[in-house]
This record gives structure tokens, C-alpha cells and sequence, in this order.
């Protein structure tokens, strides 16, 4: 059990103990995984009577990969930053004509379906005796008594009273919703938001300076991931080769068995995945272009990146499709194309759960969506937003792992081998 065990064990405490530098090394195995079919199959390139060399190949991948972000930023980014741009320039027009028309027209469809939310209508005011006239818009008045005192005579509009410190109170017109129109409501609710967001922004400098900081961190941590990934593909027949190496001779058999399923779980998860995600940006980008949507590469990337994440990534990039989808129409909002789009939508995620994924990831790979979607907020719960990048593929590791022993449980130590059933 301790040579079988002794130095996975050893492994999970370092892991345990050093977590808090891991992730580096962990995303430099992920490259790793995802470039070695790429490497190995050019290290079987034969130049003459010499192989190709492997350092030459991780070399070569690592030219094409840089030549593909280059492209990105130069190609791409402009385009990406012109939607940016135009976004922003549009978003006062927007505001303007939610404030001038979308809201007054929800307010209204409310009012017409749901009776209960229209306001009350006003009252005729009884007739009061003559008395001293007051100012228009007076709402209290206060009035000096010999005792020292206040008198406080309230007028027509309902007050509320806050206290602001220890013997500060604040006497303000109450918001008598009863009253008021709908539109009016929804307006201010609608500004408030705004506020709210404003408020936000004043801190954009200390934005700035993080955004800096976290460019030159993440630099130095892709060099270090790029360069650690080097030495894994360089020596990944060696690293592969000592780890078969720590298990006994007569387990070795069952190693190469769990080996092979975990990737092939990891092969559908990670190399799939990546696939499924270019394949869905890009049916996306072109959906988008059919019916004429705006900030089209802009909304392309982002379905494509957030497929990333399996089941939350594709609804959560579908909301700001189908809403810009809705106002991009030349004469306001737009229903149909809004339908039109979010039935784009859902065709590439139909092609996508009953083609791409079957031929893609395969059925090693498949994994019952209670299982992703708990591995997903346990793996955010935990880590944030790496943990629920990485969720899914420790999640295929553990299932293949738990699928193998419980077949070798069943089974009768006369018919498995030499090495024992787990029970």
C-alpha cells in the first residue's frame, strides 16, 4: 500500500501545502496536454534520415501560437475595440429612448394586463373652512408656542421622518407610490440604477492602477506557464514514462488502463471543448451577420469564451445576444429579429448537443449534467473563477477513476488479475 500509495500521497500534501503558487503550474500542464498531439506529431517528421527534434517542434508550436495572438490583436482587436467604441457612443441614445419611449410603453402593456398597478385616481379634496393661506407647495408648518414648544401642521402631501444622528431628524415628502404613475416609477427605479453605477466609476482611477498591475502580472505568469509547458513537452515521454515507473510491476497493467481512459475523458473535456467553443464563436458570428445584429465580433467572442464554461457560459452569453438582437433595428425595438436570433441560438446548441458533441468529445467524455453543474459551483465556490474553469476536468479524472474501480469491484480477483478488488 505505501510504495502503491506513498508517493501520490506525497504528491497531494505538497499540492496542499504550496496551493497558493499552483495555479501557474497547473495551467502549464493544461497547455501541455493541449499542445503534445500537436507535438508529437511533428516530432515524427523525418528531414532526410533525422527526425525532427522535439525541443524543435515545442519551438515551432509555440511560433504558430504566438503568430495566432498577433493575428488576434491586430486583425481582430481594432474591430473589438471599435464595438467598444460604437457601445459606448450609442449607450446616452439608448438611455434617451428607454426614458422616451420603452418605458412609457411597459409602463402602459403593465397597466393594460395587470389592472392592480395602475394608480389609484385622486380624490376631489373636501371643502375646508376659510383659514390662513399658505404658500403653493408648502407641506408643514411649524408654529412657535410661549411654552417653548413646536406646533407642526401637516398639509396635503403625506411626510416621513429619518433620523440622521443622535438628535437630528430629516422631514421629507413621502413617496406615495399609490399615487403616482407607473411610468414615473419605473423611471426613477431606472435612474437610480444609473446613480448606483456612477457611483462606481468614481473609483476609476484605483481601476486603472489595478488594471496595470494585473497586465504585468499576467505577463510574467504566461512566461512562466509557457516556459514550464516547454519542459513538460520536451520530456513528456520521460515524465510519463517515471510516473508508470512508481507503480509495482504487477499493477503496471491497470495503470496503462486508468491512464488511457482519463485521457480520453480529458481529451473530449479540454481539447473538445476548445474545439466546440471556436465552432460556436464562429456559427454565432455568423448568425449574427444574417440578421444583422450589431458588435458582432464582439458578441461572437464572447459566446465563444464563455462555452468555456459548460451549461452557464452558453446561457449567460445568449442574454446580451438576443438583447442587442432586439434593439438593433433601424426603427427601435425590434421583437422579430430578437426571435430570430434566440432561434440561432438555440439551433447551434441543438447542432452542438446532438452532432458536434457525440463526434468531438465522444462518449468517454459525457458526463450527467448534475454532475457538471455541481462540479461547477463547487469548483467556484472554492476557487473562484479558475476553480470553475478547472471543475470539469477534475470532475472527468475523478469519474473515470471512480468507473474503473467500481468495475474491478465486481469482479472476482480469479478474473481481474493479480491486482485485488476494491471494495
Amino acid at each position: 500500500m505505501a510504495k502503491l500509495w506513498g508517493f501520490l500521497a506525497f504528491i497531494l500534501i505538497v499540492a496542499w501545502l504550496f496551493r497558493a503558487v499552483l495555479l501557474p503550474f497547473v495551467l502549464a500542464v493544461l497547455v501541455a496536454y493541449i499542445l503534445s498531439p500537436a507535438v508529437d506529431r511533428m516530432a515524427r517528421w523525418r528531414i532526410g534520415k533525422r527526425v525532427f527534434p522535439r525541443g524543435g517542434a515545442v519551438i515551432l508550436c509555440y511560433l504558430i501560437l504566438i503568430a495566432g495572438i498577433a493575428l488576434f490583436f491586430t486583425a481582430f482587436l481594432p474591430r473589438l475595440s471599435g464595438d467598444f467604441a460604437r457601445l459606448g457612443a450609442e449607450t446616452p441614445r439608448l438611455w434617451e429612448k428607454a426614458q422616451r419611449e420603452w418605458v412609457p410603453d411597459l409602463a402602459r402593456w403593465l397597466e393594460k394586463e395587470f389592472p392592480s398597478l395602475a394608480p389609484a385616481a385622486a380624490e376631489e379634496p373636501a371643502d375646508e373652512p376659510p383659514g390662513p393661506q399658505t404658500p403653493p407647495g408648502t407641506v408643514l408648518t411649524v408654529t412657535p408656542l410661549p411654552t417653548g414648544e413646536y406646533a407642526v401642521a401637516f398639509h396635503d402631501r403625506p411626510l416621513e421622518i429619518l433620523k440622521r444622528g443622535e438628535s437630528r431628524f430629516l422631514v421629507r415628502a413621502s413617496e406615495d407610490t399609490e399615487a403616482r404613475r407607473l411610468e414615473d416609477i419605473l423611471r426613477e427605479r431606472l435612474l437610480k440604477l444609473v446613480v448606483g453605477l456612477e457611483g462606481e466609476l468614481a473609483n476609476l482611477f484605483k481601476l486603472g492602477q489595478a488594471l496595470v498591475t494585473g497586465i504585468i502580472t499576467v505577463i510574467v505568469k504566461t512566461v512562466l506557464v509557457l516556459m514550464v509547458a516547454a519542459f513538460l513537452l520536451i520530456d513528456m515521454s520521460k515524465v510519463h514514462a517515471f510516473a508508470r515507473s512508481l507503480v509495482p510491476g504487477r499493477y503496471r497493467s491497470e495503470y496503462d488502463l486508468v491512464a488511457v481512459g482519463i485521457d480520453r475523458g480529458l481529451s473530449g473535456v479540454i481539447r473538445g471543448q476548445l474545439l466546440i467553443c471556436l465552432v460556436n464563436g464562429v456559427l454565432t458570428y455568423i448568425g449574427i451577420l444574417i440578421f444583422q445584429v450589431k458588435y458582432g465580433l464582439l458578441l461572437a467572442v464572447i459566446a465563444a469564451v464563455l462555452s468555456l464554461v459548460p451549461i452557464f457560459g452558453t446561457i449567460i452569453s445568449s442574454i446580451p445576444i438576443v438583447g442587442v438582437a432586439l434593439v438593433s433595428g433601424e426603427a427601435g425595438f425590434d421583437l422579430l429579429r430578437g426571435v430570430l436570433v434566440l432561434g440561432w441560438i438555440l439551433l447551434i446548441h441543438f447542432v452542438e448537443a446532438n452532432v458536434l458533441n457525440p463526434k468531438i468529445l465522444g462518449s468517454a467524455a459525457k458526463m450527467h449534467p448534475v454532475v457538471v453543474v455541481f462540479a461547477l459551483i463547487a469548483g467556484e465556490h472554492s476557487y473562484g473563477i479558475v476553480g470553475a474553469l478547472l471543475a470539469v476536468p477534475v470532475a472527468s479524472i475523478i469519474q473515470t477513476l471512480f468507473l474503473y474501480f467500481r468495475s474491478r469491484a465486481w469482479r472476482s480477483p480469479e478474473t481481474s488479475g493479480q491486482m485485488p478488488a476494491v471494495t
